[in-house]
């Protein structure tokens, strides 16, 4: 029997992550943008650079708009802070648009309790920090567990944490390069993480195009998660993964259309049809259609 595809549009989520290279100003636009094109959410990411930043790269020299510097005063320069994450939480219920963070340690974890997120995200460099994700299940929150850069065992551990401790979770396909070349996303992936674990499926992609993002609608991912950016110039690591306006444009575009255009499945004459019939069929212009 033909299975008839039934697809609802994904719920979208606009990663702001690090792109405001630490400007409130920035964040703010960002969140407009997202807003103006109908995300469901933004999100950001936490860290405290003296844990997360390893030994080896502290003092390194890096180049930046700013001057030069370490590497740890950089990512201290671009990392905001519980004032900044107030006055974005302000921000988000003024305009109503719901926002979370992930958290890259326990202590970042800690300043984001104090605001009233409905969700939390594991990054998938975090993904085997088990201690990390124990205290994330606990809080019960629908979570999103991105999967990049680890193995099925590696989703496994992360699955049984959250099973165990009754937290919902959306397993997100995840290939972690920066941008990814389409040949590399595998995403045949959300079919096999489907019926593997037989959860909520989502895709969380790094590429700089579109289309992948509804390829991975199509394969059965009900979340779409995308970097945005005002300028994929624009100084950041994250920022040439990341879609514009021209791409969120297209991207919301089509993901609005698309279930619509898939109809019941059953074969009937539409009435625009029915007028044309007379026109175009001159040995049945009798019959009464």
């Amino acid at each position: 029997m033909l299975q008839i595809i039934k697809r609802k549009s994904p719920f979208l989520i606009a990663e702001i992550g690090i792109n405001h290279n630490g400007s409130l100003k920035l964040a703010k636009k960002l969140i407009d943008l997202a807003k103006k094109y109908n995300f469901n959410s933004v999100k950001f990411q936490k860290r405290d650079p003296n844990i997360c930043v390893p030994e080896q790269q502290k003092k390194e020299i890096r180049h930046t708009p700013w001057g030069k510097m370490t590497y740890l005063e950089y990512k201290k320069k671009i990392e905001l802070g519980e004032r900044e994450f107030k006055a974005i939480d302000n921000y988000c219920k003024k305009i109503k648009m719901d926002w979370f963070c992930s958290s890259w340690d326990i202590n970042s974890l800690k300043i984001l309790k104090k605001f009233n997120t409905k969700y939390n995200k594991v990054a998938s460099a975090m993904i085997t920090k088990h201690d990390l994700l124990e205290l994330i299940a606990k809080e019960k929150k629908l979570t999103f567990i991105s999967t990049g850069m680890c193995e099925i065992r590696d989703i496994k551990n992360a699955v049984k944490i959250f099973k165990k401790n009754k937290c919902d979770f959306v397993l997100m396909h995840c290939v972690s390069n920066y941008p990814c070349e389409e040949k590399d996303l595998n995403l045949n992936l959300i079919i096999e993480l489907k019926r593997k674990f037989k959860c909520k499926i989502g895709y969380s992609g790094h590429e700089s195009s579109v289309s992948p993002s509804i390829a991975a609608w199509f394969l059965g991912a009900d979340y779409i998660e995308r970097h945005i950016t005002l300028d994929r110039s624009t100084f950041g690591t994250d920022q040439s993964a990341s879609l514009e306006e021209s791409g969120i444009r297209e991207l919301t575009a089509l993901l609005s259309k698309f279930p619509v255009m898939f109809g019941n499945g059953r074969k009937t004459i539409s009435k625009e049809e029915k007028k044309l019939i007379p026109k175009f069929r001159y040995w049945e212009t009798k019959k009464n259609f």
